[in-house]
């Protein structure tokens, strides 16, 4: 945990509720990027928790969507991609396509 703490870092994760009242995903960048909270993320339900310094999607919005997985995956690639973006990092040394089972 220290090592990951001394650089940039995207997280995510699944909260059961304790807490904040609400079972959800959620999504946060070390150290925050300047307008990070001000971000737009999607789906629309996502929205920044001033308190916890970090974005929420309820799990009731996945567990009701036709594609929860989709609405997910949405969720976690758009709190990324404004971590990544408005942090100014380099992404061609951080990412990388995972390979194709099969293939």
């Amino acid at each position: 945990m220290e090592e990951t703490y001394s650089h940039e870092l995207a997280s995510a994760g699944f909260w059961p509720g304790a807490g904040y009242g609400e079972a959800a995903f959620y999504a946060y960048a070390y150290p925050q990027p300047e307008n990070y909270a001000k971000a737009s993320l999607e789906p629309d339900e996502a929205y920044y928790h001033s308190d916890l310094r970090e974005f929420i999607l309820p799990y009731s919005v996945v567990q009701s969507a036709p594609d929860p997985d989709l609405k997910l995956m949405t969720f976690l690639n758009s709190a990324y991609e404004a971590a990544a973006n408005l942090g100014d990092w380099d992404r061609s040394a951080l990412e990388f396509q995972f390979p194709v089972p099969g293939r």
